[in-house]
């Protein structure tokens, strides 16, 4: 039985280095599983609910495609047509969904630590699909996952994080997990007012090497990866100053082919601007794949906490 038979996933911080090399592991070998196979049986007769209070596309069908790849059933609680609108709490909702005796619950929620504050009375394990700005812990292992795919290794790694650094929610959750590994360095590239939060530096703090820089062009070439998000326009008071900062944040096949080493390109996605469609082709663009290797990852992840 391995430490996360059970457990709640609300944090990053909830995985121990070993859990994590664990995952990747079973996560190659479902991969395997599933292209000769198709569907598994390690689910049969287990129940998954995805209760996502906040729109989602990848996060929400690869947690539905892992459960349904590894042979168990989904139900998918829908807001738009719930007791919600008749003016139930959500935490009343979740007390519903969990007393129809689900196997794990999936949530996600704009309100920053929504899933610790059910967690305690919601007898399923709860698995957090991203919380507002807080953080977004699955993504984070997918993210970790890829590079680790890429390089055959996490330790050592230099990472490159650009765009909104204050209020994407993957930016600490991905930061804390690469705590986890050794000499790991980390460059969060982004203008003074989205630069990552004190709080997220605090929790890194010794742990990782860090350094906050303005211009992606400085480090580019020391990069092993490039993490990507996006600038988030309704962040900024003054549109001037987004419309200024904009273009210093697009990563062009144009900007990459100036230097002498291409880092591989990440992204959460959804893209808007922030990478050119001129990339996709480049061997070292890879944020299509990191949405692929999601499914493998958090089937990992659900037989390990179903103890299945």
């Amino acid at each position: 039985m391995t430490p996360l038979v059970g457990k709640d996933i609300v944090s990053a911080f909830d995985f121990e280095r070993a859990d994590l090399l664990r995952l990747f592991k079973l996560a190659d070998g479902l991969r395997g599983e599933i292209e000769a196979r198709g569907t598994l049986d390690y689910g049969r007769g287990k129940v998954m609910i995805t209760a996502f209070f906040e729109p989602s596309t990848r996060t929400k069908i690869s947690f539905q495609f892992a459960m349904v790849r590894l042979g168990g059933v989904v139900v998918d609680f829908i807001e738009e047509v719930s007791s919600l609108k008749k003016g139930e709490t959500e935490e009343d909702t979740m007390r519903i969904l969990d007393g129809y005796g689900p196997d794990v619950i999936v949530i996600r929620h704009s309100r920053p630590f929504f899933p610790h504050s059910v967690k305690d009375f919601v007898k399923a394990p709860i698995l957090s699909g991203g919380d507002g700005t807080n953080e977004h812990p699955t993504q984070a292992l997918l993210d970790v996952y890829t590079m680790w795919r890429e390089f055959g290794r996490v330790d050592g790694l230099t990472v490159g994080v650009m765009g909104d650094l204050k209020y994407g929610r993957t930016i600490p959750s991905l930061s804390y997990m690469l705590t986890r590994f050794n000499d790991v360095t980390v460059y969060y590239i982004a203008p003074k007012q989205l630069q990552v939060r004190e709080e997220i530096l605090k929790k890194v703090e010794g742990r990782i090497e860090y350094h906050m820089i303005e211009n992606v062009e400085d480090v580019i070439e020391k990069l092993d990866v490039l993490y990507v998000t996006r600038l988030q326009k309704e962040r900024f008071e003054d549109p001037q100053e987004y419309e200024r900062l904009k273009g210093t944040y697009v990563i062009s096949r144009g900007l990459l082919e100036r230097h002498g080493k291409i880092p591989v390109i990440m992204h959460p996605l959804p893209r808007v601007w922030e990478i050119t469609t001129d990339v996709d082709d480049l061997p070292q663009a890879k944020y299509f794949e990191q949405a692929r290797n999601g499914m493998y990852v958090r089937a990992a992840l659900l037989k390990e906490v179903l103890g299945i």
